[in-house]
């Protein structure tokens, strides 16, 4: 039987997957250069709502999957982040704010008509792999938050520099989000580390992060194919 990794070759495994992390897409690059269209950053927005939208259904399968009330108790609050406790609160709605900033109607973005088959699939995907698999894999998946504050930081900057025309209550949801991300995932780490006690499972949590991170990709892969920059 092979023997579980130590905690600490176990969380270096997880990190060495930033590599992986969407922060080097082409697409992140041209945006924090300033040079995507109106068009792109709206193209932009609307699809990545549906991803937003989609994140407190994927918490919820957790939840349901999960026999622990402790790690319940703990996950429900990212349910209430993004959903509010009243319409009008939470980080979906701050994310429709941004939406409004950069020249779309809440309505074309709630009836989902720009959203692209790809993008749809790849986050159907990943709300199904927290529905079917292994609580602590479906949170391993979302360690994607330990790579996350450091390309927040940098988009909220390099968006209020390059483009000036969006209003500053646009950038609602990336202030809010670096309150939350602060930690860097430490919490869930922990989590899946505690939780992770045979090799069987660390391999799994490893490979719960690495298909999260090509679930980011392929939605940038989606959104740059079809922007107006390419051939």
């Amino acid at each position: 039987m092979t023997e579980p990794w130590s905690a600490e070759e176990f969380t270096a495994r997880l990190r060495a997957l930033s590599s992986r992390y969407w922060d080097t897409h082409p697409f992140h690059l041209r945006l924090h250069a300033g040079t995507l269209t109106k068009e792109e950053l709206r193209s932009w927005a609307a699809n990545r709502w549906y991803y937003q939208r989609s994140i407190p259904r994927k918490d919820a399968a957790i939840l349901a999957n999960c026999p622990d009330p402790d790690v319940r108790r703990l996950w429900r609050e990212r349910i209430v982040w993004h959903d509010g406790t009243k319409p009008g609160e939470g980080g979906a709605e701050d994310w429709l704010r941004m939406a409004e900033a950069l020249g779309l109607s809440r309505d074309e973005v709630l009836d989902e008509r720009h959203v692209l088959p790809g993008v749809r699939f790849a986050v159907d995907a990943y709300v199904t792999f927290a529905r079917t698999r292994h609580w602590v894999e479906a949170v391993a998946s979302g360690l994607t938050e330990m790579f996350s504050r450091g390309l927040m930081t940098r988009r909220l900057a390099d968006m209020r520099a390059r483009y000036p025309w969006i209003a500053e209550e646009g950038f609602a949801y990336f202030t809010a989000r670096l309150k939350v991300i602060s930690g860097e995932g430490k919490s869930t780490l922990d989590l899946v580390v505690r939780n992770c006690a045979t090799r069987e499972r660390q391999e799994a949590a490893v490979a719960a992060l690495a298909f999260k991170c090509d679930v980011l990709r392929a939605i940038l892969d989606t959104v740059d194919y079809y922007s107006g920059t390419r051939p």
